[in-house]
């Protein structure tokens, strides 16, 4: 894969120009944000001394006036920002993606399909609402690998018919060729209830899973510190978790910084990682000449693509039947 120093100078200057005219763009978006706030600030205040002009009470009118700046400055910045937003990711994520692999394709609107998401059953709660964006899929060192921004939610109405939105997942949600059918299910999820209650009440919980195939063992304490393993076969799982594999994932989490989730099913690897942000955002505040903002675009790209190096899947662990 492409190492960051040529990445860092791809985007610094094959982009140079593309990036010095969304600069400008970017900020004659911050002067207009700016224009139109001061123009609603001083709507409100203009309403708030005619209101008291007209009425000793002039709150309701000045909180009712501050909610109505409020949203149009909302809307505003949406319609703005979404024309940044939507030229960045296609004169600068594009580009660098091709950077690092002409075989990988991107569509900024697409996602991972809900139904291959589901397929995978890293995540056990009915999903009412699935969003996503930043789809990129192509062949990275011989494997077959599509991963975009993943949002499930579940919606809850509690007996007074209130609604709350729950999170299921929020981040990157990566699909690999795994180079053979495995015959049974298995899934690596963080392993929370040791974390939380210690070795002998975590494995209880943990055991107690009925939404789950059965917890499997596994003979790394590292391992097992971190991850709790279910599946239907207990040979194929110990066989797929090798301990250079358990290792791998170690080095994954690590690497990452968030909870990782794994499954092997079908013919695929799924891996899900935690974020609560969407993988190539720019931010309306910050210059992209920021060395900052240029590596977290670098490193969420050389992160997702370099998943595949990391677990070596482009060494065909396992051969295809």
């Amino acid at each position: 894969m492409t190492s960051t120093a040529k990445l860092l100078d791809f985007y610094y200057k094959d982009l140079s120009d593309t990036l010095e005219r969304l600069e400008t763009q970017r900020r004659g978006i911050l002067r207009k944000l700016r224009n139109i706030l001061i123009a609603l600030a001083a709507v409100v205040v203009l309403v708030f001394i005619v209101a008291r002009i007209l009425t000793p009470r002039p709150e309701a009118f000045v909180v009712a006036a501050a909610f109505v700046a409020l949203a149009v400055g909302g809307f505003v910045y949406r319609q703005l920002s979404e024309t940044y937003r939507l030229n960045f990711k296609r004169d600068v994520i594009h580009p660098l993606i091709r950077a690092v692999s002409p075989s990988l394709r991107y569509d900024p609107e697409g996602k991972i399909p809900q139904e291959l998401f589901e397929y995978a059953g890293l995540f056990d709660d009915d999903i009412d609402r699935y969003e996503g964006n930043d789809f990129v899929e192509g062949i990275v060192e011989g494997t077959s690998l599509a991963f975009s921004d993943v949002y499930a939610r579940r919606r809850d109405t509690d007996d007074k018919g209130r609604e709350t939105w729950t999170t299921i997942f929020r981040g990157l949600f990566i699909v690999a060729d795994a180079n053979k059918h495995f015959s049974g299910r298995t899934v690596v999820l963080p392993d929370r209830a040791e974390k939380l209650l210690g070795s002998y009440l975590g494995n209880m919980l943990q055991a107690s899973n009925f939404t789950r195939d059965s917890l499997i063992k596994m003979d790394d304490p590292a391992f097992e510190k971190v991850f709790a393993v279910y599946g239907n076969d207990s040979i194929e799982t110990h066989y797929l978790l090798s301990h250079s594999m358990m290792q791998r994932l170690l080095d994954l989490r690590n690497s990452v910084g968030e909870d990782v989730y794994v499954a092997f099913k079908g013919d695929k690897i799924f891996i899900a990682v935690a974020y609560d942000k969407d993988l190539f955002e720019p931010s309306l505040f910050e210059s992209l000449f920021s060395m900052r903002q240029a590596m977290e675009f670098i490193g969420t790209l050389k992160q997702a693509v370099g998943i595949v190096e990391e677990l070596r899947l482009n060494e065909k662990l396992w051969s295809k039947p």
